[in-house]
């Protein structure tokens, strides 16, 4: 964090500080406040911002609270099923990772499908009439495992299967030494049979090359039809491909469940964004003391959530059109997309500094105004965000943001007339006030309505490339 004072390697950056961000990962949650209080304890400039999915004593923004992860996933199930004409309400949906995980507890509440089967730590829950939704709403809302479900709201032939059970009899004559055994690979079961398949939880390549037959039946017709990842790494590529190759509608991990990170992202910036008696003032609360979040909180919240679902909107369909007028499956467009959008930014910040003072200051504050919540914008104002906000910082949001539009309007074969034409428009929208090139025809939305945001974050995964949007 200090490298001047510990004489370690201060960054790549040259000039510019290299900033540190934390995030959670599986197991780890629990120590982002310590992170974040070490660093103040050291005399770290930007300790605030140091870590993510912090408490929100220390100003974090719980990811599982407001289903940020979620609501990326689910409006992918939702643009998919728009543009097959369907209404989620008729489909049918098995999902791995049960009522007791953020993921798993937010899709059971977010959705309206007929879930006929839910797997987690505990154990089976199917039903093939449908499980019943108040039921497994009642689960999610007190976040606690399928074992807990009644079965007094199965059906005839549903049935619940619990880890500790042996030597297990299924009606279709199948057994199994444990429930824990049937967990494990209930998905590659004939029960596992649906529209929809949303993986929530899982191990890694709980679908690989080598079983991914087993979601095929007998005749080689897909047990799905579509497949919207939640949990990273459940399938492996070959997994994939398979899929899609038989015609599955497949929306991969790296482009689905990235609302977590756009969340984390926007948790940071309000750190480095607001002085520290603003942030203690408008983005902390202790719950144990009975204190409830400031309304600005509140509304920073809810821009967050509409800015995820736009974001959502936008690699989704830019993913739907690479498919359909270019022949790319859609796992291979989520790859192409992420590492084209990647390349841009890395060339938009490499130059930003060489253009002439006058024109950078003018492209900063035009992407400044369409990419950061509006809420800020209100708060300290444009000038406010480029006195605050590490220049770096600033140049990543603006390379971020520049390069994610302009590929999801123009696909990874965009010409470079279609970038100069791109970026005309966005200069000159500084000048008239109007549209934007990532909104079309429409009208710039008023501060109280959704903006778009792209932020300076990218995140590797162990298998791909992802990018806060």
């Amino acid at each position: 964090m200090m490298p001047e004072q510990c004489g370690i390697y201060s960054g790549h950056l040259g000039k510019s500080r290299e900033i540190l961000f934390f995030g959670p990962d599986e197991n780890t949650a629990n120590f982002m406040d310590l992170g974040a209080e070490i660093a103040k304890g050291r005399g770290y400039r930007y300790w605030k911002a140091l870590t993510t999915g912090k408490s929100v004593k220390l100003g974090g923004i719980p990811h599982d609270t407001y289903g940020m992860t979620t609501t990326s996933v689910h409006t992918y199930v939702l643009e998919l099923l728009k543009e097959l004409g369907e209404q989620e309400e008729n489909i049918t949906k098995v999902q791995t990772g049960g009522p007791d995980g953020d993921l798993g507890s937010n899709e059971i509440l977010m959705s309206k499908d007929k879930t006929i089967a839910v797997v987690d730590g505990s154990g089976v829950l199917y039903d093939p009439q449908g499980l019943n939704r108040d039921e497994l709403c009642r689960l999610a809302r007190r976040r606690i495992p399928v074992k807990h479900f009644s079965r007094s709201f199965l059906g005839e032939q549903g049935f619940m299967v619990t880890v500790e059970e042996a030597d297990v009899c299924l009606s279709d004559g199948s057994v199994w030494r444990t429930g824990a055994e049937l967990r494990d690979k209930f998905h590659l079961t004939p029960y596992a049979t649906a529209d929809l398949f949303v993986p929530c939880g899982g191990r890694p390549n709980s679908v690989s090359s080598e079983n991914v037959k087993q979601l095929f039946t007998p005749e080689g017709k897909p047990k799905f039809r579509m497949v919207v990842e939640g949990a990273n790494l459940f399938f492996s590529d070959g997994a994939r491909a398979s899929l899609e190759d038989a015609g599955v509608h497949v929306f991969r991990d790296a482009s689905t469940n990235k609302g977590g990170v756009t969340s984390s992202s926007l948790e940071v910036f309000s750190a480095l964004a607001l002085s520290i008696e603003e942030h203690t003032d408008l983005m902390t609360y202790d719950p144990s003391c009975g204190a409830e979040p400031s309304d600005f909180y509140r509304q920073y919240v809810q821009q967050v959530l509409r800015l995820i679902t736009d974001n959502a909107k936008q690699e989704f369909h830019a993913i739907w059109k690479s498919n359909c007028q270019s022949g790319l499956s859609k796992v291979e467009a989520t790859q192409k997309i992420s590492l084209h959008i990647n390349q841009m930014q890395d060339n938009i910040q490499q130059h930003i500094s060489s253009i002439s003072t006058t024109e950078r200051e003018t492209l900063v504050r035009r992407v400044l105004q369409l990419a950061v919540p509006p809420l800020i914008v209100q708060h300290i104002g444009i000038d406010g965000i480029t006195k605050r906000v590490p220049e770096n910082y600033i140049h990543a949001i603006v390379g971020a943001w520049i390069a994610s539009r302009y590929v999801y309007r123009h696909g990874v074969c965009g010409s470079e007339v279609a970038f100069f034409l791109f970026m005309r428009e966005l200069l000159d929208e500084q000048v008239s006030g109007g549209a934007s090139p990532a909104s079309g025809s429409r009208k710039r939305p008023h501060p109280d309505h959704d903006q778009q945001h792209t932020t300076a974050h990218r995140q590797c995964t162990r298998d791909s490339t992802e990018f806060d949007l």
